[in-house]
Order: structure tokens, then C-alpha cells, then sequence
């Protein structure tokens, strides 16, 4: 069998798939080489200096022809291989990058400005993406192998990760990761952007300071999280809010916030702390608000009770297309989790615990707008009233394909009393 030594010789560059074996070739002699644990205590500067010297050694010890630019792109490499993300790394440097997919080791897409496109980045194998996957996760304490095969992470600048690995995943491991931006989108951005009117933004500060329990309803990528952190810049900053998340991504804008984050099972299948048990211990705690990154099982139940009982101006997400859609979610929540309710008390319980629902809808064209803000009203035996205050309605596409169309104030406003009430608005 030819070796990378022999194949390489003579030449006076190596193309892509040849540096990917070299690289494989030249990292454990790196590894043996180098002392990790002494690595991490050098700068990016020493590290490269370091790197280069093992690179030049072991290079004209196997005889290969690298030029000089193709040792320099092998130092990056390793510095990404043994620091970051391996060759995710130079995509985490492109802030116009909100999302990274990748589906198995040879195929990386990426979105920007909202439209996926395919990167020429890959790893060497299956057993490269599954060790990168490894220790992003073991950086939070989580863990992924053959019995634990799905795990939710985050990265340290906060961005989401999920990742499944094979006997689930048949064509290699996948790994997403959900980027935010290095600075939160305060709610003036949010309107610049043209995600909501400046009439809906107005309305949502009186309703976040007149103490609503607020549901923002919306699919994967809707920015749900994005309004979420937008709307705490209107909590009063004397008032103590608890968080509770199964992987820690909410940036709230307050000074007085205790961020709790759920466990999964250890190896043996013990020790998990879900979001219901977390709500139980926030009770406790003397929280004035609970925002729950993402309402998933049995744990509306308590949310709701949670809102119907002293913690008023409480929030949350929840995955659903729209609020018809969030309030039955709700309802088929509660009633998978066991509890012995009828539907007309549980649609009681709902109506009387929420006031608002924001819809939040990424368009096919990429952009994200908040297409519905809806009032929770009266609960009717087993229907609950509703009011839609303010829409978007869609009017048509331009030329390059992007949705055109107009925020419009629908009905009249329920809530006015409630914001008269609580001084959020003036009644003069």
C-alpha cells in the first residue's frame, strides 16, 4: 500500500484530500509530542510557534514536500483541532452565520441572511465529528455515547447545540448549532429590522409592565428567544426573576436574575432534574417573575399555576404555528402529564393564568416577523376566546423573491383596563 510519504514526494503542493491525511498522520505525532495540559496555558502566539517547530520536524522526518503556505494552514488546523471546533472553527468566525448543520462528516450547510447554502468545510471521518461533538458537550458537563446518543449543549458564547450521534443518526453523526449574535437585539432593533411595528412594540412594554403572563408562540428559528431577551429590558430592574432551561441560551437585560438549568440522566440513569423540578424550587425562591425558556411536558401545568398565583408578568415559549395551535399544545401538555383534569377546568385554568400570545414566523423568504399578538380572554366551556389585536399581513413578493406586506392593528385592545390599572398607562 502506497504511503501519504511516497504518494506526496516530488510534489511541490498536495491538494485537499492529501492535506486532510496528512493532517491525520501529523496529529498524534503533535499529541505525542505536545503537552496538552501545557498547552492550554499558552497564547494563541506560543501556541502556533510551538506547533510550527513539531509541524517542521515531523514534516522532514516523513520526507513530505508541504510548501510554506500549506504548513501554515496545518498549524491553524491543529490549533483549531486541539482548541475549538476543528474545522467549524473559521464558520464560527463569520458573524453573518446563524446556523450551522452539519450531516455527517462530509457535508456542512450553513445559513446566512436567513438562506442555507452548502460550505466546503468537512471533517476526516466520523470519528473527527464524534470526538468535536465530545467535548463540546463535555465542556457543560453533558455527555454523548452509545447509550446517551441525543444531547442538547451550548457553545460558550451561548449558541444552542444538538447533537445525535450514530446508531440514530445511519449516515454519521449530526450536529446543529443555533448561533446568537454577540449582542443582544434590544426591542428597538426588533422594530428597525421590521420584525414588529413600533404600535406592537408599545403595546408589549404596557403589557410587560402591567404584569401579562406572555406566551410567544413560534417554530424552530422564529426568534422566540430573541423577543424573549428583548421583552426583559421592560421588566422593572427592583423586580427578582427566575430562568429556568434545559440548555442555558436566555441573555436577559436585568441585574437581578438567578438562571437555573436542568440535568440530564448520569450513565446510570439517575440524577436527572427536569423543568417541572426546577419550577417547584423557583417557587421557593421568592421569584417576582419565571421565564421558562421553553415549555415542553408537564411542566405547563405548573407555569400556569405558577402565573395564576402571586408570580404574575411570567413568560415562556413554546413551539406551535399559531395561537389556536399554542393553546392546544398547552392543553394536550397538561394532559399527557397525568393530571385528572376536564377539559372545561383545564381550559379554565388556562384562560385565567395567560393574557398574551406573540406569534413569531420565520417567512419562507428568511426574514422573521411577528405575524400575531392575541389576547387570552374567557374560557367557554371548552372553548377559550381570543383577541387578535394586531397582524401582519402579507401583501405579495418583490422582484428578488422577498415577502412584502404590513403590520395592521386588528381589534381594539382588552387589556386597556388592566394597563390603566397598573399605571402603565396613562388614562389622561
Amino acid at each position: 500500500m502506497q504511503t501519504i510519504s511516497s504518494r506526496l514526494s516530488g510534489q511541490s503542493g498536495v491538494n485537499t484530500r492529501d492535506l486532510d491525511e496528512v493532517r491525520k498522520l501529523l496529529h498524534q505525532q503533535v499529541i505525542d509530542r505536545l503537552d496538552l495540559s501545557q498547552a492550554a496555558t499558552l497564547t494563541n502566539d506560543q501556541l502556533s510557534s510551538r506547533l510550527k517547530d513539531i509541524i517542521d520536524r515531523a514534516v522532514k522526518a516523513e520526507g513530505l514536500n508541504l510548501s510554506i503556505t500549506e504548513r501554515e494552514e496545518m498549524v491553524i488546523s491543529l490549533i483549531h483541532e486541539i482548541t475549538g471546533l476543528g474545522p467549524l472553527e473559521t464558520i464560527m468566525g463569520d458573524a453573518a452565520v446563524s446556523d450551522i448543520l452539519v450531516n455527517g462528516p462530509d457535508t456542512i450547510f450553513v445559513e446566512r441572511h436567513g438562506r442555507l447554502e452548502r460550505v466546503n468545510a468537512r471533517f476526516r471521518d466520523n470519528e473527527h465529528l464524534v470526538n468535536i461533538i465530545t467535548r463540546i458537550v463535555g465542556r457543560v458537563g453533558r455527555r454523548i455515547d452509545e447509550s446517551s446518543p441525543m444531547v442538547d449543549a451550548r457553545l460558550a458564547d451561548g449558541s444552542r447545540v444538538n447533537a445525535i450521534i450514530p446508531p440514530l443518526a445511519l449516515d454519521g453523526a449530526a450536529l446543529s448549532i443555533r448561533r446568537f449574535g454577540t449582542k443582544a437585539l434590544s426591542h428597538d432593533d426588533l422594530v428597525r429590522f421590521g420584525a414588529l411595528s413600533p404600535e406592537m412594540m408599545n403595546y408589549l412594554k404596557l403589557a410587560v409592565i402591567s404584569k401579562c403572563n406572555i406566551l410567544i408562540s413560534g417554530g424552530t428559528g422564529a426568534g422566540k428567544t430573541t423577543l424573549l431577551n428583548a421583552l426583559s429590558n421592560f421588566i422593572p430592574s427592583t423586580e427578582r426573576i427566575i430562568t429556568l432551561e434545559d440548555s442555558a441560551e436566555l441573555r436577559l437585560q436585568q441585574p437581578h436574575i438567578v438562571r437555573l438549568e436542568s440535568r440530564p440522566p448520569n450513565i446510570e440513569g439517575r440524577g436527572a432534574i427536569y423543568i417541572g423540578d426546577l419550577m417547584k424550587n423557583a417557587l421557593r425562591m421568592r421569584p417576582d417573575r419565571i421565564v421558562v425558556g421553553e415549555v415542553r411536558g408537564g411542566e405547563a401545568l405548573d407555569m400556569l399555576q405558577a402565573m395564576n398565583t402571586g408570580h404574575e408578568g411570567s413568560m415562556g415559549t413554546l413551539h406551535a404555528n399559531t395561537p389556536d395551535d399554542a393553546l392546544q399544545r398547552l392543553t394536550t401538555m397538561i394532559t399527557m402529564s397525568g393530571v385528572k383534569l376536564d377539559a372545561e377546568s383545564l381550559k379554565q385554568i388556562i384562560s385565567r393564568s395567560l393574557h398574551v400570545i406573540i406569534q413569531a414566523s420565520r417567512l419562507p423568504d428568511g426574514q422573521r416577523k411577528i405575524t400575531s399578538i392575541t389576547e387570552v380572554l374567557d374560557a367557554h366551556g371548552n372553548d377559550i376566546s381570543i383577541n387578535e389585536v394586531f397582524a401582519y399581513k402579507r401583501q405579495g413578493m418583490d422582484d428578488d423573491g422577498k415577502i412584502m406586506g404590513d403590520h395592521a392593528y386588528v381589534n381594539e385592545s382588552k387589556m386597556l383596563e388592566r394597563f390603566y390599572q397598573s399605571g402603565a398607562l396613562s388614562r389622561s
